[in-house]
């Protein structure tokens, strides 16, 4: 038979088409629950247990919880389970529900036992599970903890899947291939809230090589992450640069030392302060947990400091700190936060603000996590065991008056006893620049510092991030500038009125200051770091978001 030469053309047409719509479909992986927990559950297992009495298992998902226990032979009766299981329940990612089959790794030599259907003894329930003996040796040995279970054997690790109802991230992510990041392709319900998944505690073993092993850790939104894209908190950014190809260097210090990375989090535009709600355009402002809820979280570590003071699930998070970064949020928030010396670790991969003053630093609820943290980012760090014993105090209330002050005063006689303090003395720095200024300096330190950090961070970040960011943002949309913030448009603007030359002067002037400070306010001490403790008080106004 012959066909119409149209005919003809539209088949050809049509075999172009099927040939160039034949996509491939990539599983990314699938959201399910257990009980009322949602999870997440990767495309690719972790590994593969021998099929050898999984037949039998039977599940709707394709998949059965299990908890993998790893025991030595020679202590491996049913008994010996139930004390290691229980201790399970610290974590936030297992529950009983993983019981449902239990897989015994065995370690040492001498004959594995198989078992059937057996119960665990736990502290008020007794768990019926199917108990299976698996092998293991130095190269295969499975982590303790949660597990989805296929009946072949696939062996997959959760993640416990959290709204952010704080909205303190800007992207949820998970570790993806050649040491890359990815976004966590899962989504439960939550009003403008990402999902944010996390592993259990329960696969990692802290070491001295990996002392933030399965520390969960979210990210300032401007250090790279490979795989990732930086926004420093503003959409245009966010959309016209791809994704980084190599972690910052903070972010890698971090990941060496065995900390899991669970997302970026909200910075105020290109890290510059910005008051809640008013000044924040581009994105929300996160919200601070404390008192009535609805308190400014302080900025620029917005998100770093709402996320560690809001849940409990977040284990650290990076932030930076050139004029108070890190220190506003911590203060507002109730938690440990450190603006460190400035130059103990490389800032290649993070978004400058005034180089001569950026710092990377952590806010956090445990102490023990920071000073872990601390000793893997910062190089050469020492640490003291004295504490010096006579303290200053900068802008402290002097009487209890109220709530707020009573708590001050309180925390300062407490620390004076701990310390055996043998002198407090009230901080006065003009009188003290009066006293001690060195002979070529301006008499008034006002006129000294006046405008030097509101100079330095202008015209830095004008010359670093805005200038070339404007530059290549114009030669692909027909000249046009990128939205912008109101507050980092201001202080662009002011370092704009001023000539090039101011910036060296700033400079100059931060340095006779720093210099003045170190040697006459807390000179060094070999023994207790410095010579004395300055606390200082950033005011009792509490700042709202309305």
């Amino acid at each position: 038979m012959i066909l119409p030469s149209a005919f003809v053309s539209q088949l050809a047409l049509l075999s172009v088409l099927s040939h160039d719509f034949a996509l491939s479909v990539t599983l990314t992986g699938q959201t399910l629950t257990l009980g009322d927990v949602p999870y997440y559950v990767p495309s690719t297992p972790l590994t593969t247990v021998p099929a050898h009495g999984l037949e039998r298992l039977q599940a709707a998902s394709g998949f059965v919880p299990a908890t993998v226990v790893g025991v030595s032979r020679g202590n491996d009766s049913i008994g010996s389970l139930g004390p290691i299981v229980t201790g399970f329940g610290m974590d936030d990612v297992w529950s009983t529900g993983f019981l449902e089959v239990v897989l015994v790794q065995y370690f040492g030599s001498g004959s594995i036992p198989l078992y059937s259907s057996q119960s665990i003894s736990l502290s008020r329930l007794n768990q019926s599970s199917s108990i299976i003996s698996i092998p293991s040796n130095a190269s295969s040995t499975i982590p303790n903890g949660p597990y989805f279970l296929s009946s072949t054997g696939a062996l997959y690790q959760p993640y416990r899947l959290y709204t952010d109802f704080a909205g303190a991230f800007t992207q949820p992510l998970i570790s993806g291939s050649h040491g890359s990041y990815a976004a966590l392709p899962a989504a439960i319900p939550g009003i403008e809230s990402p999902t944010i998944g996390v592993p259990s505690r329960l696969y990692y073993t802290k070491t001295t090589s990996k002392p933030l092993a399965g520390v969960r850790l979210g990210v300032k939104d401007i250090y790279d992450i490979a795989g990732v894209k930086t926004s420093n908190g503003n959409r245009a950014v966010y959309g016209f640069y791809p994704p980084k190809t190599k972690n910052s260097v903070p972010v890698q210090r971090l990941i060496d030392a065995g900390a899991i990375i669970v997302g970026k989090m909200k910075t105020s535009q290109f890290a510059n302060g910005e008051l809640a709600t008013a000044d924040w355009v581009d994105y929300h402002s996160p919200f601070n947990p404390r008192g009535d809820g609805y308190q400014d979280p302080s900025s620029s570590s917005s998100g770093p400091g709402a996320g560690a003071a809001t849940y409990p699930w977040l284990d650290l998070t990076l932030g930076s700190d050139t004029g108070g970064s890190i220190r506003g949020p911590s203060q507002v928030q109730g938690l440990f936060g450190n603006r460190p010396s400035h130059g103990l670790v490389d800032l290649t991969g993070v978004m400058p603000l005034a180089p001569e003053m950026d710092t990377a630093g952590f806010l956090c609820r445990d102490p023990s996590i920071w000073k872990a943290a601390g000793t893997a980012l910062y190089a050469n760090l020492s640490f003291y065991s004295q504490y010096p014993q006579t303290i200053q105090t900068l802008n402290f209330p002097t009487t209890a008056t109220n709530e707020a002050s009573t708590i001050i005063l309180s925390f300062l006689t407490q620390l004076q006893s701990f310390l055996n303090a043998t002198k407090t003395t009230a901080l006065n720095l003009t009188t003290s620049w009066t006293a001690s200024r060195p002979a070529s300096a301006p008499s008034s330190l006002s006129s000294l510092l006046n405008i030097t950090y509101p100079i330095l961070i202008s015209k830095e970040q004008t010359r670093l991030v805005r200038d070339p960011f404007f530059a290549a943002y114009a030669a692909v949309h027909d000249g046009r500038k990128p939205f912008v913030d109101p507050a980092p448009l201001v202080r662009w603007g002011f370092g704009d009125s001023y000539p090039d030359s101011a910036l060296q002067e700033a400079q100059n002037n931060k340095t006779i200051f720093m210099d003045w400070f170190n040697s006459n306010i807390l000179p060094n001490n070999s023994q207790t770091c410095s010579e004395s403790l300055l606390l200082y008080s950033a005011g009792l106004n509490v700042q709202l978001r309305n």
